[in-house]
């Protein structure tokens, strides 16, 4: 049996005797309908705070809420616990809790932005509803924060002013993201922020959040870099780094790229004049499908888009996009796909919503129109009571048929479909095919 978990006010976790773990998918609290896996290495628990676990009852198999537990000889008020995962992990089911506990309003804060998932207490340790979905090795969080991250920061800041390298310091070393230590580490997948702006709002915004939300987990950078600052670091990295080398703009610690693509165009003509070594990728919304065509003839051969739905009024309700729409996104995955690049969706994955079966059909169907190289399965990083308000009554319908089912269904949606987690450097897409 997986336990229960609990934490108490100080974060302090316990499984509870006899009360089984509980999942959650969209509104509906359930018994696991799958086996766990155990908590990967680089994942941790989370508390999630003023809501009541869920448990069942192994007895009755009824749903129990755990409003009060006794601890020794203490008697608490329990807050549920989730999980968060590492990169390679999609979750399968949320955490479980009380629904009287789970109104945004009132006394129960807003959780922070992270992928909550459900977890419990096996006879092994720490279990997690999750699938991994990429075992390339290289992104493993074993290999990056290491000590002797600081130093190599912090010579190649001594080695060039370059204010591109200010901020992935930040990123590298505060916020702990892979792609910017890489950078420092000379490897793999590098690193260039290249906007402050950007033209939609999104309601999980790592970067910027409005009033009333949890502060954002990451900061942009103040001044968009020039073209030559761009190609300085592209140029670096490209030339000197190792292993599945390549070079992207637009990160999360930043706005959306393609407001600046005549400078990241003549940031990619200044590199490529220099070297061929390499891909230059973007991670962007798709919003002006010219000006991704025109990065596409400059050079870049590679295009991540963020997704969440391929119904316009849930994409809409999510991305709070200005002036433009999910028909944009569309004819942007098409002009990348003429240009010649290798296109990956961004798939912002919630239990519940992203796995109806009215919302698996229409995304097989775009992988299918646009044609569509990966779709990178990504945990949708939100308090999941504020995904679920704008979603209960949007997007396309139907019963939910499991993560595992939408990964399934992604996989046959088109011949050589990879679906994964992280971007394919050029050696590697025609093997993944």
């Amino acid at each position: 049996m997986l336990h229960l978990l609990f934490a108490d006010d100080r974060g302090v976790v316990y499984d509870h005797p006899t009360l089984a773990a509980a999942v959650r998918s969209g509104d509906a609290l359930l018994a696991p309908p799958e086996r766990p896996v155990a908590l990967p290495e680089g994942g941790t628990l989370a508390m999630l705070p003023g809501r009541r676990p869920v448990g069942i009852d192994p007895a009755t198999g009824a749903l129990t809420v755990l409003h009060e537990v006794r601890v020794g000889r203490r008697r608490l008020v329990p807050h549920a616990v989730g999980a968060t995962l590492p990169p390679g992990f999609t979750r399968t089911f949320l955490p479980a809790a009380a629904r009287a506990s789970l109104a945004v309003t009132g006394s129960t804060p807003i959780l922070p932005q992270w992928a909550y998932t459900a977890a419990g207490l096996g006879p092994d340790g720490f279990a997690v509803f999750a699938l991994r979905t990429d075992r390339r090795r290289h992104w493993s969080p074993a290999a990056h924060s290491t000590a002797e991250l600081p130093g190599l920061v912090q010579a190649r800041l001594d080695a060039t002013p370059n204010p591109i390298y200010r901020q992935l310091s930040r990123c590298a070393l505060e916020w702990r993201c892979f792609t910017a230590q890489n950078t420092f580490y000379g490897r793999d997948e590098g690193a260039i922020p290249s906007s402050s702006a950007c033209n939609a709002a999104c309601l999980g915004c790592l970067s910027e959040q409005q009033e009333g939300m949890p502060p954002s987990s990451h900061e942009r950078i103040r001044r968009p870099p020039s073209a030559e600052e761009m190609a300085e670091v592209a140029l670096h990295h490209l030339t000197t780094a190792r292993g599945k080398v390549m070079v992207s703009f637009g990160q999360g610690c930043e706005g959306e790229p393609l407001l600046r693509w005549k400078e990241i165009a003549r940031a990619i003509r200044l590199v490529r004049a220099r070297t061929s070594r390499g891909s230059i990728h973007v991670n962007t919304n798709g919003s002006l499908p010219g000006a991704l065509g025109a990065l596409c003839e400059a050079g870049l051969d590679s295009v991540r888009v963020s997704l969440n739905s391929a119904a316009p009024d849930l994409y809409r309700a999510y991305y709070r996009p200005v002036r433009y729409g999910l028909p944009d996104v569309v004819r942007a995955l098409k002009a990348a796909k003429r240009g010649g690049a290798y296109v990956a969706l961004n798939l912002l994955t919630f239990p519940g919503v992203t796995d109806r079966s009215g919302e698996v059909r229409a995304l097989c169907r775009l992988v299918r129109e646009a044609r569509v190289d990966q779709v990178q399965t990504r945990p949708l990083a939100i308090d999941p009571d504020v995904y679920l308000a704008v979603a209960r009554r949007r997007g396309a319908g139907g019963p939910p048929i499991g993560i595992r089912g939408l990964v399934a269904a992604l996989r046959q949606a088109r011949p050589g479909l990879v679906v994964g987690n992280f971007s394919r450097a050029r050696p590697e897409r025609a093997r993944g095919a």
